[in-house]
């Protein structure tokens, strides 16, 4: 099968193949002494691909390569842009199209206070970018609507207005805007904005657990992983992390159901809360609206929730992190996470890492994976959390009337923050996901679209431990 089906995009699969190329020279120890030949074997011989030539293209793969080693360490953001691949979209900003008819009312030169408007001798207007402030004035007058806003993908995809054009014409992001969602890179049709990649940290976890037996790297997985690798089965996903040397998997979900109990018990105490699953959208309240920061659940993450407790059972515990949101990444640097998470893969790296090692996991038998209730695997995607919510309320026989707000994208996680701001929200909770769907939109996914809603359903409907009490009575059983 060829593995551009495992992708959505054939960005996707050109990032893939640098991530498997870099994993397998790693794996043999080989990495430093070869990596300057990858670029050859992703653009071989000399036939020009998506750009003027092949020279160009293997440049933009060395570029690649180095945000596959860990990217630029000075650098905090996870997102990067690669400014010799960003060179493909027109200019952005307000331009006069054909539509433009020359009127004589030149509404738009009127309305315009930088003097950005001028006409030819055809009457025909003309922008000069250089006192053009992109207020849209001019757009929002013309009567034939001949002034239109092109903004580039990534600018389209970024709700939170980090992504700016610089001189050289290439995107640049804000990192006190920028929350890390990774929208821009799964959106940019040239590749040209990629998440920095820990696939060497956790190649390297796995090796020395080879030689040293106290030395365990357990693998968290996010509950949206059952609506990935759709050209396999997800038991064969499971026994797949064993061959690559995991000693043990476990959900995310399970992580879940023990925030959802936490975070119901806190919502009745305080009654009022933010959620704090979406590592995304509690920077969003940080940076935009600091007045609600009180309101943030004190809980860690389902990721950090559970990775905490193994790392309590098991001091040395390695763990690591595989889902669909490159914002984790982030979040695996906080102080109050990084000592219990080592590192977060996304599942194109997890699809990098099989086939580095050349496992088919078609060929596999099926694992088993059910340490977590129906609540905790619906996590992953936009309304699971509440339900979740409403649930621990429910079971702990808490005398609280839940109003949820779940927000499907950061759209509605910034009007629901802003009626709370205001005091005018009609909700005592705040499910905030900043991608589209949930995680099952995360940017980091293999596929994304609507059907992996009901594939994270059917998922959670298929938990043995039907409550969310039944699945955190296991944890006795793990210590």
């Amino acid at each position: 099968m060829s593995n551009i089906r495992k992708f959505d995009t054939k960005v996707q699969h050109l990032k893939y193949k640098v991530l498997r190329e870099v994993a397998r020279l790693a794996w043999n120890d080989t990495l430093l002494e070869n990596m300057m030949d990858i670029p050859m074997t992703i653009v071989p011989g000399k036939t020009p691909t998506m750009r003027c030539c092949v020279y160009k293209e293997r440049a933009i793969v060395a570029e690649r390569i180095k945000l596959a080693m860990g990217g630029d360490s000075s650098n905090p953001n996870i997102i990067e842009v690669i400014d010799i691949a960003c060179d493909e979209c027109p200019a952005a900003g307000y331009e006069v199209t054909d539509s433009c008819r020359g009127c004589l009312a030149h509404r738009c030169e009127d309305v315009c206070k930088r003097g950005a408007l001028s006409f030819d001798h055809n009457h025909v207007a003309h922008i000069d970018k250089t006192k053009c402030v992109e207020c849209g004035a001019c757009a929002k007058v013309c009567p034939y609507s001949a002034i239109v806003n092109r903004k580039r993908p990534c600018q389209n995809a970024c709700k939170v207005k980090a992504i700016s054009i610089n001189e050289s014409n290439a995107a640049s992001i804000d990192n006190e805007n920028c929350i890390q969602c990774g929208a821009c890179v799964y959106q940019c049709p040239f590749g040209a904005i990629m998440d920095k990649s820990f696939i060497l940290k956790a190649i390297n976890l796995i090796k020395e657990s080879e030689n040293n037996t106290k030395h365990k790297v357990y693998a968290i997985v996010a509950p949206s992983i059952s609506s990935q690798f759709t050209y396999a089965k997800l038991g064969q996903v499971i026994t797949g992390l064993k061959e690559l040397g995991f000693f043990t998997i476990l959900e995310a979900a399970l992580g879940a159901d023990m925030v959802a109990v936490e975070e119901s018990k806190e919502l009745v105490e305080k009654g009022f809360l933010t959620s704090s699953c979406c590592p995304a959208f509690v920077r969003y309240i940080k940076q935009n609206y600091p007045q609600l920061v009180p309101f943030i659940s004190h809980n860690l993450s389902p990721m950090a929730t559970l990775a905490k407790f193994l790392k309590e059972c098991d001091k040395d515990a390695k763990v690591v992190f595989i889902g669909p949101c490159t914002a984790k990444k982030a979040e695996a640097q906080l102080d109050s996470v990084k000592e219990h998470v080592d590192a977060v893969l996304t599942f194109e790296e997890l699809q990098a890492l099989f086939d580095s090692r050349d496992i088919d996991i078609t060929t596999l038998e099926e694992g088993v994976l059910d340490n977590a209730s129906y609540y905790g695997r619906i996590f992953a995607r936009s309304g699971g959390l509440s339900d979740a919510v409403a649930q621990g309320i429910k079971e702990q026989n808490l005398d609280f009337e839940l109003k949820a707000v779940p927000c499907d994208g950061i759209e509605a996680c910034r009007m629901a923050l802003i009626k709370k701001a205001k005091n005018i929200l009609d909700g005592n909770f705040i499910e905030g996901m900043a991608c589209i769907g949930g995680c099952i939109g995360g940017a980091g996914c293999l596929t994304h679209g609507e059907k992996n809603k009901a594939e994270v359903d059917k998922y959670g409907k298929e938990a043995l431990e039907k409550t969310i009490s039944d699945a955190v009575s296991m944890l006795d059983m793990m210590k």
